[in-house]
């Protein structure tokens, strides 16, 4: 299983793990274990390739997470997403080797404002929604996922992340953006909003479509568990040789509101 990512500015960040059957017992040791330590992971982009490195992280609890990114001694020099640029990701473990390649997009999606409003119908005056005014250029293919960032909280994305533009194409539009909230989090109808007094940034993101459907076809998924209505659906991955997850590139642009306490 792979969830790798490279933004515009920034390392690649890869993680590896082996799935787990679907009625198997999940706590942190289990998770622990199933990361993969013994991988060869390269990245080539431009005529060059540079090999990744592991490390490790502390979550909390006693729990360690592990991924790959890019070695500061790594004799090909730093490598830092930049817009509208192709990379190719190469996995070597357990005698087979994955691949996947991914594309930073341009930023192509322009933010023309982004401001705040009361929630009405409601009883609580502190509540408030962010909207946001942008302009989608002509032309189909270009898609985009959102994450939003609460005062010191982390980014995360929202429960319906990602989106086209067979609707919007080519217009100027006005929508409200929803508040994200860590993804096993359960959420009720006043989570989506913020509260007056916050300080929110808004991380716009073009993306390829590969990474589009992955999202699109994950979430779409993830809100059908439990219903015995819903269709199947299989998640999209781009990961070659039978992997699962995908390799996703970021074209980034962040945009910061204030929300005055009154």
């Amino acid at each position: 299983v792979v969830d790798g990512t490279i933004e515009n500015g920034a390392s690649p960040v890869i993680v590896i793990s082996n799935s787990l059957d679907y009625f198997a017992q999940v706590n942190p040791g289990i998770l622990e274990n199933s990361f993969i330590h013994d991988a060869q992971v390269n990245i080539a982009s431009n005529g060059r390739t540079w090999r990744l490195k592991e490390y490790s992280a502390s979550v909390g609890s006693g729990t360690t997470v592990y991924f790959w990114t890019a070695d500061p001694a790594d004799p090909s020099g730093p490598l830092l997403g930049e817009l509208d640029t192709r990379y190719d990701l190469s996995i070597g473990t357990g005698g087979k080797t994955y691949t996947s390649t991914t594309t930073i997009p341009n930023i192509t999606r322009k933010v023309d404002s982004l401001w705040w409003e009361p929630v009405t119908g409601i009883a609580d005056t502190n509540k408030v929604r962010m909207y946001i005014k942008a302009t989608d250029r002509p032309g189909y293919g270009d898609y985009i996922r959102y994450f939003t960032k609460t005062n010191d909280g982390d980014f995360f994305p929202g429960v319906n992340s990602v989106f086209d533009d067979q609707i919007i194409d080519g217009t100027t539009y006005v929508v409200p953006i929803d508040k994200a909230t860590p993804p096993n989090q359960q959420r009720k109808d006043q989570d989506a909003w913020f509260n007056r007094g916050d300080s929110v940034v808004l991380k716009l993101c073009n993306i390829d479509k590969a990474t589009y459907n992955f999202w699109r076809t994950y979430e779409f998924s993830r809100a059908s568990v439990g219903n015995p209505f819903s269709s199947p659906t299989k998640v999209a991955s781009n990961i070659s040789s039978g992997g699962l997850g995908y390799f996703g590139g970021y074209a980034a642009q962040f945009h910061k509101l204030v929300i005055p306490s009154r």
